[in-house]
Parts: structure tokens; sequence; C-alpha cells
């Protein structure tokens, strides 16, 4: 049974604080408690040992609950801070899909529990069996499914868990942590090997340069803002620096001949935005001599580019929804507040109907839809999203086979009147209860 590691805990936050540690001893089938994780300490987790991890600090939008995420690990953020009083040693079982964490479970509960993972790995291995199967609902509706990656080997481990491309490459790993820009040959030689690695059938989606805000670029010094979420970030960074922009476009045009390209504006909030960055892809495009078709889409991750979805259908080729930021801007709540985090709660009626107003003003003009946010790789909100109307979900990796899955099992035209009723109900918390009884 998971244990909680006092040791462990102890040295993660020394590392946070920049204390200086010796080589951390882990026990074995550890559940690792702390106030906050850094993304790389969630990335070098012992897999062998850490079985999963809590903090009280963040929520399910923050970016290490999304790290989690993508690499299969149980994760609850913004739990109760009254966990770091547990005593190391204690008997507990967490239960990620349900954020809860049970100490000092019995027998019976143990037991339950060991059966339930039987039952999971039964499930998963027949997931697995079927990856490759397309996501068509049983009354005939494909929806498109693919994966938010980081890099190269996110795209290989995508495509041999069935993915059908790719929706969202976040283009800033090859920008961060470094002391000087990337390269236009660095950069080009990227995007090719990943566009080789899907192969010219499948949806290749590369979202442009997203820092600022709580991502800074070392070798780009900005002023101090007072509120950076709220600054110089994503697009807003690139039209200011018209040459990272300028050059990671010819960098990203250059592996149109390799894969179904399409290149994704992140922050746009106005037309102007979005005619100057289709001006700097037809500009690039021409001067390389590219003939195949690049489309060009954007985020909607604020509440006024939701809300003129029409007026933007009208100008782009595609949407994608990026519900973590989505929800942070329409509730005002910093998703990583230590405080605020877990009411940033993507399933509240306001950012819902959101999500349905950009849907609707999307499809008005043909154009079609993606959600790679968070709520994409939740199987709770699968239906939901369908009744909506959403034509594509990009989720984490490891997710994938199971979004598809459970596609198949779910009736388009039920999920829409679910999606109905939903939209009027007035908080978070009914929205969940509803959903959950469509979930075991």
């Amino acid at each position: 049974m998971p244990t909680i590691s006092a040791t462990w805990v102890v040295a993660v936050l020394r590392l946070i604080a920049g204390v200086e540690e010796a080589a951390m001893v882990v026990p074995e089938n550890a559940i690792l408690i702390a106030e906050e994780l850094t993304p790389s300490d969630t990335a070098s987790m012992d897999r062998t040992k850490v079985l999963g991890f809590c903090t009280t600090g963040g929520g399910a939008t923050s970016h290490v609950a999304i790290l989690a995420r993508s690499l299969n690990i149980p994760a609850i953020c913004g739990i109760d801070e009254d966990v770091l009083e547990l005593a190391n040693g204690t008997p507990v079982i967490l239960d990620g899909t349900r954020g809860t964490l049970r100490k000092n479970p019995s027998e019976a509960e143990v037991a339950a529990i060991r059966d339930k993972q039987a039952a999971q790995a039964t499930k998963r291995a027949a997931e697995l069996a079927a990856a490759f199967e397309p996501a068509v609902t049983k009354d005939g509706t494909h929806v498109e499914v693919v994966a938010n990656i980081g890099g190269l080997d996110d795209a290989v481990d995508g495509v041999k868990l069935g993915s059908e491309g790719v929706g969202l490459l976040r283009s800033e790993f090859l920008y961060l942590e470094r002391t000087d820009a990337p390269t236009e040959e660095e950069q080009s030689q990227i995007y090719i090997d990943i566009a080789k690695a899907l192969g010219n059938d499948k949806t290749f989606v590369v979202r442009t340069l997203d820092v600022g805000g709580d991502k800074p670029l070392a070798y780009l010094p900005m002023p101090v803002e007072e509120n950076p979420f709220l600054g110089i970030r994503g697009v807003r960074l690139c039209l200011a620096e018209p040459e990272i922009l300028h050059t990671q476009v010819r960098a990203v045009l250059r592996a149109a001949p390799y894969s179904k390209l399409a290149i994704m504006f992140p922050m746009i909030t106005s037309l102007e935005e979005v005619r100057e960055v289709k001006r700097v892809v037809a500009e690039e495009k021409a001067a390389l001599g590219i003939t195949q078709d690049v489309q060009v889409g954007i985020m909607v991750e604020v509440p006024a580019t939701a809300v003129m979805a029409e007026q933007f259908a009208r100008e782009v080729d595609f949407f994608s929804i990026g519900t973590n930021d989505l929800t942070q801007y329409t509730l005002a709540m910093d998703r990583g507040h230590p405080k605020l985090a877990k009411q940033a709660d993507v399933m509240h009626p306001g950012v819902l109907n959101l999500i349905n107003m950009t849907v609707q003003g999307a499809h008005k003009h043909g154009k079609w839809v993606g959600v790679c946010g968070g709520i994409a790789s939740d199987p709770m909100a699968i239906p939901l999203l369908l009744g909506i109307g959403v034509d594509e979900l990009s989720a984490s990796v490891p997710t994938i086979p199971a979004i598809k899955a459970l596609v198949r099992t779910l009736d388009k035209a039920e999920c829409q009147k679910l999606a109905a009723e939903i939209l009027q109900l007035g908080t978070a918390a009914e929205v969940r209860a509803r959903l959950s009884q469509l979930v075991d």
C-alpha cells in the first residue's frame, strides 16, 4: 500500500528553497506530500518508488498538475494543508481521479482498491489493443483524438498509442532554459523530425512561442510587470519582437512537406493581431516557395475571443480552446494561486458557456474547434465536450487510448441532450455532480 515518506517531503521542500541537499532516499511505494513541486521535481521523480503525490499549492490546471497527467502520475494539487501533518509511514489511498486521499484505510477498503486496480489494468489492456481504431461515436460521428506534446519523444509515444496527430506542440520547449535564442536551423530540424515521425496523413499543430507571464526568457530581458499574466505574453511578445516571430514561422513552414501542418497563435484578443500574424505567415510562405496548404488558427484563452468567435471564424482556419488559461481569465483567478487555484474550476458554467459560444461561432463559418486544455484529458468531461460540438480532443499522451475508447461508447445525440442540460446549471459543483452520474 502507498505510504508517505517524511524524508522525501523534507528533501523536496529544501530543494525548492534553494538549500543544497544530499541524494534523496525514497522508500518503496511512496506517496509524496509537499507544499509545492516544480515541474523539474515532478519530471525527475523515481517512478519505481513514487506512486503519486499531493501538493497543497496549485490546482487541477497548474503546470505541475498538467505535467503529472502527461507522465501518467496520480496526483492531487490543491489538497487541504492538514495533510502536511500526516506522520511518516501513515497508510493512505490516493485517488487521483476523484481527488481524494484516505488515511488509515481498512483492510476491506484496501482489498476493494486492489480489485479496482486490477479491473483498471484489464480495461487499460483492452484500450491499448484498440488504440488504432478511430474514435467514432455509436451514431457515426468521428472525433479526432490527438496529442499535446513537448517534443519529439512525446510525438513518437503518441503515435504508438494511436494518436491521430498533434493538436498542440508547445514550441517554447525550444526556447526555455537556455541562454540564447534557438537558431532557425535548430528549430526547423526539430519541427521536421516531429513531422516525419507523424507522417503526411496526420495533423501537426504547432503553437508559436508562448512565453511571458510565468515563463520568462532568460536571454530576452523584459521590464518587471505588476500583472505579468495580463502583460506581454504569447502573441503580444512575438509581435513586439518581430525577428523572433519571423524566424519561428519560417522554421515551422519548412515542415510543411512532411505533414498536415497548422500554425496556431496563442493569447489572441483582437482581429488586428490575427491579420498581422496571417500577413507574416503569407509573406514567409511566399518567400520560401511553400506550396502545401498550411492552416492558420488561434488559441481561445481569453473571454473576449470566445465572445467574438464568429468574427474570428471569418479570418482563421480553426480554433483550439486552451481551457486552463480560459478558466483563469474568465474567473479572474490565478491557476497557481495557493488559495484560489482549487476554485479555478473549468466546470464553472461561465467557462462552459464560453466554450459553447466558441463552437457555435466557428461552426457558423465551417471552421473546426479543438480543445487542448486539461479538460480534453478528463473522461468525465468528454460527453459534455462532444455534446457541445467540439471536433478535436488534444489530450495528454498517456490518456489517448482511453479517450478514444470512451468516445466509441458514446452517442452524439445523447451527448447533445446532456450538454443542453448542463449549460443551464448554475455552479461547478452542480455540473460535476451531474457528470459524475455518468462515471463509474
